[in-house]
């Protein structure tokens, strides 16, 4: 995956997430986000190929962005971070797209 690339699940409602690493060939960060966008859980360098279940947590999660082993720590993306991104609800966004 290019360097400053990922991926950004966002599901239709809170939920418990978790996520595994079937079919995956790289060790991936992967960033568990509340329904206001912000970081709950953060699980870095996933090993590829694991079947192992990696839970976000025990509360409810919206969205999960998957990025490079390694690359939360060097962004300095830690709990409490917020993503902004117009795919996740406005209204109650910790950072809106329309600020």
């Amino acid at each position: 995956m290019p360097r400053m690339s990922g991926m950004l699940f966002i599901y239709e409602a809170p939920q418990p997430l978790a996520f595994w690493m079937r079919n995956t060939l790289i060790p991936l960060d992967m960033i568990f986000l509340d329904e206001t966008g912000t970081v709950a859980h953060i699980h870095e360098n996933a090993v590829p190929l694991d079947e192992t279940p990696i839970s976000g947590g025990p509360g409810p999660l919206l969205s999960v962005l998957e990025i490079n082993g390694g690359m939360a720590s060097r962004l300095g993306i830690s709990i409490g971070s917020q993503l902004r991104h117009p795919g996740l609800p406005q209204d109650g966004a910790a950072w809106p797209c329309d600020d």
